[in-house]
């Protein structure tokens, strides 16, 4: 294990670097290219049909991916690079505050890491635009080159927390060191993981979380690395 720790810095993605939800805006994408835009809303229908039963953020994610049920996972792949391509050229993509805290933490050689819901399709795309060192998202169970609509472990709430558990084991990671940015109540348990959580985002139950425990909000303070901010 070597002297000193590296540090890392955690960052979901959907509302917290980029402005839009991938995700969905892909799956928008996706369906107008097959000549099936009206099925867009008619998800958007049952997944808000679940939430209104109780169900869980893990089990509505397990619905969306069973859209993409015998579709070929290269195809889909090459769809995610075109779809990408076209979002980052629109102004507003990326929330800018957090995307220039990332841009400073990838400066400072802290190792980058992107921790998502959302899937590779989309992801591989981004990572690769943003530099990222470690993409941690969820993988559909794919069999035989095309994607059956399972999805064995969403990556939301206690299961981003164990993913990112298991990278700072494998890479000898300084957690106390390192910054973790979130804009959701799921991004909770990572982000209290690491020594820097930082708020992302308006959210009113996650500002009350930061008052609560002492986290930094983003827009309210230096970026990291800069002067007068707080950098480890």
């Amino acid at each position: 294990m070597p002297d000193v720790l590296r540090s890392a810095a955690f960052f979901d993605i959907d509302g917290t670097l980029t402005a839009t939800t991938t995700m969905f805006d892909f799956l928008a994408h996706h369906l107008s290219l097959h000549g099936r835009p009206s099925e867009y809303a008619a998800l958007h229908g049952r997944l808000r049909a679940m939430t209104e039963a109780g169900a869980g953020r893990a089990d509505r994610c397990r619905a969306y991916y069973r859209v993409y049920a015998g579709v070929e996972e290269r195809g889909l792949l090459a769809e995610g690079e075109r779809w990408f391509l076209d979002r980052v050229r629109t102004p507003g993509f990326f929330h800018e505050p957090a995307r220039a805290a990332f841009d400073a933490h990838a400066a400072a050689g802290d190792l980058t890491v992107l921790v998502s819901g959302s899937f590779d399709a989309c992801l591989e795309p981004l990572a690769e635009h943003l530099g990222a060192d470690v993409l941690l998202c969820s993988r559909p169970e794919v069999h035989d080159g095309r994607y059956t609509g399972a999805l064995t472990t969403p990556m939301i709430g206690a299961a981003k927390a164990a993913a990112v558990s298991a990278l700072v084991a494998e890479r000898s990671l300084s957690l106390k060191d390192s910054h973790a940015y979130g804009d959701h109540v799921s991004d909770v348990p990572f982000m209290e993981l690491v020594g820097h959580p930082v708020v992302v985002g308006r959210d009113l139950r996650m500002r009350c979380h930061a008052r609560a425990h002492g986290w930094r909000c983003l827009e309210d303070s230096p970026l990291p690395g800069a002067a007068g901010g707080s950098r480890s």
